[in-house]
């Protein structure tokens, strides 16, 4: 294929770079640690949640305020003094309440204000990085116990949210939204791209062409189009009610990846009493930028023979050209292939072979045989016109 292992190495690394100060203009993604714990609290304070309706009315009238998202005993052993409410949680009482020192205890489900000017007691032999004492009792509690806190700086009018060891500040809407247009062109050239190795690939497939590079080339860029998505994904839960449109975008982009990617590794990873394809993606999803630059690394996801020569031939399986053919079930692919082994075999069988696969009629055999004619063709015609 001609493409080197660190291709387009600048451009992905600027979107996973972390180093540097950031400058007006800079079009890098903000480079976000993935944290489920951490998403679900971002849900709770996305614009047009309640909770963050709430907060914008305390930043508004230039107060401070200390909040755990919980009421569980864990919570309670932590809580001194106060009262009790048990009230509907409403944005207007949230803020009227922030007016006192103490701390908010709301529902897990933002649901109900439990109690209100509590003084929440941590154990303060946990480490914390944070100086003012209402985000140093947050990231305390946070790492004592899992809930999210939040705090809402009245100095410095930020809302940060704690959870576990992490912190993260919300930002403002237009922010993002500039941040996920960025992010969402960078996907669409990498997509565009994923496109062009993929459909080489099956050009590739269809002569019995393929390499070891050519296989690893389409699972790097497969995988730094997820990369970039999950980025994306995230941003849509920050935006709230105000991603929408981000969401149909990421959508359509995304259509057919996760699936193309997950055919590539049924077809060419060597299988093992403890390795199977999934493996494949799991391992990838768990090298770092550096590493997923490097297309040795890559090619290692596959569970290759140790030694094997990486200019050298594969032979796929067939899963991926089987389920490009129309109205063509996965169930009835994994017999064709689990009969044939191979894609070259697949091509060569004749109908009255095909038929004698469970769940292959003869309609069906010779829509598989039309099928894959239409495929090989399309893909040589595209290679080399």
């Amino acid at each position: 294929m001609g493409i080197s292992p660190r291709a387009s190495a600048g451009a992905w690394t600027r979107l996973a770079d972390e180093a540097g100060p950031r400058t007006e203009g800079d079009d890098r993604p903000v480079p976000v640690l993935r944290s489920e714990a951490m998403l679900a609290a971002m849900r709770l304070v996305a614009p047009g949640r309640p909770l963050r309706e709430g907060l914008d009315r305390i930043l508004q009238a230039g107060m401070g305020a200390l909040m755990v998202i919980g009421d569980g005993p864990d919570v309670l052993s932590l809580c001194s003094g106060g009262f009790l409410l048990d009230a509907e949680f409403t944005p207007q009482r949230v803020s009227e309440l922030a007016k006192m020192d103490g701390a908010i205890i709301v529902t897990g489900d933002c649901s109900r204000i439990a109690r209100a000017n509590v003084h929440l007691v941590p154990d303060p032999d946990i480490p914390t990085s944070e100086t003012g004492t209402r985000h140093r009792t947050a990231e305390r509690v946070a790492r004592q116990i899992d809930v999210p806190v939040i705090t809402v700086s009245e100095r410095m009018s930020v809302v940060a949210i704690f959870r576990g060891g992490m912190k993260r500040a919300l930002e403002p809407v237009a922010r993002i939204l500039a941040r996920s247009e960025q992010a969402l062109q960078i996907l669409e050239r990498y997509k565009h791209r994923l496109d062009a190795v993929s459909g080489a690939l099956s050009a590739l497939e269809i002569e019995d062409l393929v390499t070891v590079r050519d296989v690893a080339v389409v699972l790097q860029r497969a995988d730094m189009v997820r990369r970039i998505a999950e980025e994306i994904e995230q941003y849509v839960i920050e935006l709230g009610d105000d991603g929408r449109l981000v969401l149909l975008q990421l959508e359509e982009l995304m259509g057919g990846v996760e699936n193309d990617r997950r055919l590539v590794a049924r077809d060419y990873y060597v299988e093992s009493d403890t390795y199977e394809w999934d493996d494949v993606l799991a391992r990838l999803s768990r090298l770092d930028t550096e590493d997923l630059l490097d297309l040795h690394e890559v090619a290692k996801a596959l569970h290759l023979p140790a030694g094997i020569d990486f200019d050298g031939a594969l032979q796929p399986r067939g899963f991926r050209l089987l389920l490009k053919v129309p109205r063509l079930p996965e169930a009835v692919a994994d017999h064709v292939v689990e009969r044939f082994s191979s894609l070259q075999k697949i091509i060569r069988a004749s109908v009255p072979e095909l038929v004698e696969v469970e769940g292959v009629g003869e309609s069906r055999a010779r829509a598989i045989k039309d099928g894959l004619s239409r495929l090989a063709e399309t893909s040589i015609l595209e290679r080399y016109v």
